[in-house]
């Protein structure tokens, strides 16, 4: 058994957790790698992405590099790359294409790309480390694209500063839109994944594209660091997809390397590590998202209990008033609601001795 699982002296490290899923593409591996560590999943994903093999700004390119072949083609993604072969099978001219990309010159933005144009019988010269555009438009620039012609396979939407910049540098460039992203059908999921957020139901959320980290802040309509405050991790599968949370401030969580399993790793490091433990009455407590482990042993708790908790742990030991209770609780609440989420959290603990009653003030971890 691996590290990352269950194990067979303790809960599966994402128990209690819940971590939100915003991929469509691969989401139900994405899903599955979560739940496999013990996470509960909000599914919810910000985008779709609209296949445009019928498009006829993609046959129109197309025809244009098979009249011109290009001197250099940019591949940006896997899935586009394959798409647009795809789409070349269907006109009958597949053949005739894959003859002009062989005489150019295959520029790939990282592995997935690269492992398209291998499965597609030709090679790649060179792959950006850093499975960046910025990489390959210095690469470009750097050695001189003066009078080339260039063909940059879009990924989801127009490369405006990446193609504008090539032009600038006096490159022909001949735009191939593959797909392009789009919001979901139903927007009602990714609106619910705002309130889960807004009221700290989530614990991470993660991102495989930048389309969908822009989706989700178009739909929350606030300044990022107020949706991604210090208890909600974003997660981003690349430096490509954290760039709009980087860049308004939010610092988003990013593996070493840009793939599904890292990014479920450092999620999976990362939020234990956030996890408050304290000593209760000689009892060993850690506060996960959703559920409390006591000496070890996982109790999920209603949310209204939790939120009591996570309030009467924020100041250990000291005396927190019922007024200032209710306003941690979810929803409005009054004395009496504090007090029967009081009794439920001492129900959920196994004892009463844990909450100690302060007459006429309020309630109190007992620590020591």
């Amino acid at each position: 058994m691996t590290a990352a699982g269950p194990s067979a002296t303790g809960p599966a490290p994402l128990t209690g957790f819940t971590v939100a899923v915003t991929a469509e593409r691969r989401n139900a591996e994405l899903r599955a790698l979560l739940e496999r560590r013990g996470a509960r999943v909000v599914n919810a994903p910000t985008i779709t992405i609209v296949p445009l093999r019928d498009d006829t700004a993609l046959r129109s390119a197309t025809e244009r590099l098979l009249r011109r072949p290009p001197d250099i083609v940019v591949v940006t993604t896997g899935i586009g790359f394959r798409g647009w072969l795809e789409a070349a099978e269907g006109w009958g001219v597949a053949e005739p294409l894959r003859g002009r990309l062989g005489s150019a010159r295959i520029l790939a933005r990282g592995a997935k790309p690269c492992g398209a144009i291998r499965a597609a019988g030709l090679s790649e010269e060179w792959a950006a480390p850093t499975e960046s555009c910025e990489e390959i438009l210095r690469e470009l620039v750097e050695e001189g694209v003066a009078g080339r012609r260039i063909a940059v396979q879009l990924h989801g939407g127009p490369q405006e500063d990446f193609v504008s910049a090539l032009r600038t540098a006096g490159a022909e460039v001949v735009e191939v839109p593959v797909y392009r992203w789009t919001a979901p059908g139903d927007i009602a999921p990714v609106r619910r994944l705002v309130g889960q957020i807004v009221t700290g139901q989530v614990d991470a959320v993660t991102f495989t594209s930048a389309p969908a980290v822009r989706m989700l802040l178009d739909v929350a309509g606030m300044s990022p660091t107020d949706l991604f405050t210090d208890r909600v991790l974003a997660a981003c599968v690349g430096p490509v997809t954290a760039a709009p949370l980087r860049a308004a401030g939010v610092p988003a969580l990013v593996p070493d390397r840009a793939r599904l399993g890292a990014l479920v790793r450092v999620v999976t490091e990362e939020l234990p590590r956030r996890a408050q433990r304290l000593s209760v009455a000689g009892i060993e407590l850690e506060l996960r998202g959703h559920a409390v482990l006591v000496d070890g042993d996982v109790r999920v708790l209603a949310p209204a209990t939790m939120a009591i908790l996570a309030a009467l742990a924020e100041r250990p030991g000291a005396v927190i008033s019922r007024a200032d209770l209710a306003t941690a609780l979810p929803r409005a609440a009054d004395n009496h609601a504090v007090d029967m989420a009081v009794v439920r959290l001492r129900a959920a603990l196994g004892s009463s001795r844990y909450v100690e009653t302060v007459i006429k003030r309020g309630y109190r971890l007992r620590v020591p």
